[in-house]
């Protein structure tokens, strides 16, 4: 993933205009034509119905349209989020700061500095665990050379 890019929201809608991206996604259909149901959205991204329908609940994922029988439709940028979102949750990043994250987003360009903050902050927080993992990579190294030596 990148960093995320914001365009203004015309419509309630287009609450979530903060666009990702990582290596160009080829996504399973054209922008318009890009409704999913949430047993496709399941399949693509190995989440469950529940955790989807929960992210909602909590304003992970605000705004999904549904259809006249009342069923979500995912798009292409509700894809694009939801990689964005399990990014942020390999990081190891609080569920509340995610939901922060989203309500800043939908709060519009304004609030790119308190965004960069929440973003630098997961940064320094990974960085520290790589850091501890290289350290406990190099104990592995060591006692695997001890063994193979003594073999």
């Amino acid at each position: 993933m990148t960093v995320m890019q914001t365009t203004p929201a015309a419509t309630e809608q287009a609450t979530f205009a903060d666009s990702c991206s990582g290596p160009p996604r080829r996504p399973p259909r054209p922008d318009g034509r890009d409704r999913y149901t949430i047993s496709e959205v399941v399949a693509l991204t190995g989440l469950t119905a529940h955790t989807l329908r929960w992210y909602e609940r909590i304003g992970l994922m605000p705004h999904i349209d549904r259809s006249h029988t009342g069923q979500r439709r995912y798009t292409n940028r509700d894809l694009d989020w939801l990689d964005f979102v399990a990014k942020l949750r390999l990081t190891g990043m609080p569920v509340a700061d995610m939901v922060r994250y989203a309500e800043l987003v939908r709060e519009g360009e304004g609030t790119y500095p308190q965004r960069r903050a929440l973003l630098e902050a997961t940064r320094r927080d990974v960085l520290g665990r790589i850091a501890e993992l290289q350290d406990t990579l190099a104990v592995l190294d060591r006692k695997i050379s001890f063994y193979a030596a003594e073999a």
